[in-house]
């Protein structure tokens, strides 16, 4: 088993760097709250003073924060991981960043002789809690061949690689662009039947099996049909990654339209205090134009 830097212990980091101590690895954790860095030596875990003492332990560190910022400051900054790592060391970040920043953090590395794949995620915290989430990879194929069993899978059902660094978050981009419009149209579709006096408990069941059926739909409507959006996956970290994925379209000149107007439906909800709800809470949007909600009694 492996020695690993564990750095960002929130709501998907605490659930991953836990399931790393189940499969045997040793880990020696990191975050800003200290409270966070308590319940994961709970479990098992050894406790950093900062991200540069945990990379001066390990020769394999995951980084698994909010946003860009945050990323280049636990790993370029004062006390961060470059400050402490060793040539031949490896950065694994599982945040979900833009790609341009993971290769300005890959050739920052590259300096020091530090490799890094970009490896962020998708399930949200169910699936980082019971350990089946989906990892896509980018970054040198070799440094991923050594770490894909190990240690991705022992966090995730899936570990894809999808290209050179930043093709990872390139790829949860995408996959990012696809959920919001998912759920944005599942709302629509629901509020329309619930408008035109069908119940929507009947069109999804009716549904699910055809065409239409996701594995968005089979998670977000249930929640929709009983007008509980307790968070799986916030509306703020959907909006930061729609922002990433619309900066990153405009750098290639992508247009993304859709993305665009979903965009302003989250904002919507967030100026409405929903930002910390489950994005599945675009039915709120909806419901909000419509005059009604999609749980509830059918009005005739």
């Amino acid at each position: 088993m492996m020695k690993i830097g564990f750095i960002g212990l929130g709501i998907m980091g605490k659930p991953m760097a836990r399931n790393l101590l189940r499969a045997g690895h040793e880990l020696v954790v990191y975050d800003i709250l200290p409270e966070n860095i308590q319940e994961v030596v709970a479990s098992g875990a050894v406790p950093a003073a900062s991200c540069k003492e945990v990379a001066e332990s390990c020769m394999h560190i995951i980084t698994m924060l909010p946003n860009s910022p945050e990323v280049k400051a636990a790993v370029l900054g004062e006390n961060g991981v470059l400050e402490g790592a060793a040539s031949g060391c490896l950065l694994i970040d599982m945040s979900s960043i833009a790609p341009g920043a993971s290769q300005e953090i890959a050739a920052k590395c590259a300096q020091k002789g530090v490799g890094m794949l970009d490896a962020p995620v998708s399930g949200g915290e169910p699936k980082a809690i019971d350990g089946t989430l989906s990892i896509m990879v980018g970054g040198n194929k070799a440094l991923f061949e050594s770490v894909k069993d190990e240690i991705l899978l022992k966090m995730g059902a899936s570990a894809v690689y999808c290209g050179e660094i930043g093709a990872g978050n390139t790829t949860k981009l995408a996959n990012q662009i696809i959920v919001a419009c998912n759920i944005a149209a599942l709302a629509e579709a629901l509020t329309l039947a619930k408008k035109s006096g069908v119940d929507p408990a009947f069109v999804f069941d009716a549904i699910k099996g055809g065409l239409a059926g996701s594995t968005v739909m089979n998670a977000k409507a249930p929640m929709m049909l009983a007008g509980e959006y307790k968070p799986g996956f916030r509306i703020d970290l959907h909006i930061k990654d729609l922002a990433n994925a619309l900066e990153t379209g405009h750098s290639v000149s992508a247009p993304l339209p859709l993305a665009a107007s979903v965009m302003e439906m989250f904002q919507a909800l967030r100026a409405d205090g929903a930002g910390k709800e489950d994005h599945s809470a675009l039915a709120r949007y909806y419901a909000k134009l419509s005059g009604e909600t999609i749980y509830g009694p059918i009005h005739n």
